[in-house]
């Protein structure tokens, strides 16, 4: 269940937006008037999605979208003037925080939230990728390890497994930290 928060003094805006949001798959939407009331909200009921609309009935709205983004995994939309958007942005991006320039349309912040998914994705597969390039890297290591085992010690391949797993398992340690140890200490 997608989770979205709205922060937006103006009713219909927080409605177009709400409906925006429904149409994507987001059901659980809480909408404020204030970044105080937001705040409290925001570290008690994680989102996926916060919308900021500013200015917000207490404050300019931006401090409440550096505070999001500071202490929550969700995306952040600031949407502001346009005289002040570019500003901003500059001053936000480096938080991970998209900004919009108002007045905006609900196919508008359709696509801003589309291109923070696919941001998302793109780096869950970069992660992906590095992942499995420390495990080809690890692989590597330990390979070396037990060459080395069986290069200067005369170990058979499966003499030299059981060695390094049995290393790993006294020293509480993965096998990468094995292999480090055993080529250590046989240079």
């Amino acid at each position: 269940m997608k989770k979205a928060i709205i922060v937006s003094r103006k009713e219909f805006t927080a409605d177009m937006i709400s409906a925006t949001l429904k149409n994507m798959g987001y059901s659980n939407i809480s909408t404020f008037v204030s970044g105080s009331e937001a705040r409290r909200y925001i570290l008690n009921m994680p989102a996926d999605i916060i919308i900021i609309n500013s200015p917000v009935n207490d404050e300019s709205g931006a401090e409440l979208a550096v505070y999001a983004a500071e202490k929550t995994a969700a995306f952040v939309i600031f949407l502001c003037s346009r005289d002040i958007a570019e500003n901003l942005a500059d001053k936000l991006s480096s938080f991970n925080i998209l900004v919009l320039s108002k007045p905006v349309s609900s196919a508008t912040i359709s696509d801003g939230i589309k291109l923070l998914d696919a941001d998302t994705a793109h780096f869950s597969d970069i992660r992906e990728l590095d992942e499995v390039m420390q495990r080809i890297c690890d692989i590597r290591l330990i390979n070396r390890a037990k060459s080395m085992l069986m290069k200067y010690l005369n170990f058979t391949e499966p003499q030299a497994h059981r060695r390094l797993e049995k290393m790993a398992m006294n020293n509480r340690c993965t096998r990468r930290n094995a292999a480090k140890k055993i080529i250590s200490e046989l240079t």
